[in-house]
């Protein structure tokens, strides 16, 4: 797991070869960035099924009640077979879009 920062967010990337032994790494972790902004990449080698996103609904649930943003960049085939508020996208540039995106309306009240 390798960790960036920037002003407007922390980069998580996961260097893990499953997605279960991320999550469980960082979920050891995720105390570290109640109130930071989180995406997460992965590296290309990583083998996973929509099935293995699905795990981190619960962090991403975490998130919106802590008014922060939580967004994974992945190309995925069908973006249908998530949660219409789970934020997935295929590039970084998207992922730090949503982030203004959210910040934007929680700023209006919405």
């Amino acid at each position: 797991m390798n960790i960036d920062k920037t002003s407007k967010y922390t980069r998580i990337h996961c260097t893990e070869k499953r997605i279960q032994d991320f999550i469980i790494k960082l979920d050891s972790e995720i105390k570290k960035f109640e109130k930071e902004h989180l995406i997460i990449t992965f590296s290309e080698e990583i083998n996973s099924s929509t099935r293995d996103y699905l795990l981190f609904l619960d962090i991403a649930s975490k998130k919106r009640l802590q008014k922060t943003s939580f967004v994974i960049v992945q190309k995925i085939d069908n973006t249908d077979d998530f949660p219409e508020d789970f934020n997935i996208v295929p590039t970084l540039t998207e992922a730090e879009d949503i982030i203004d995106m959210e910040s934007m309306e929680r700023e209006l009240g919405f």
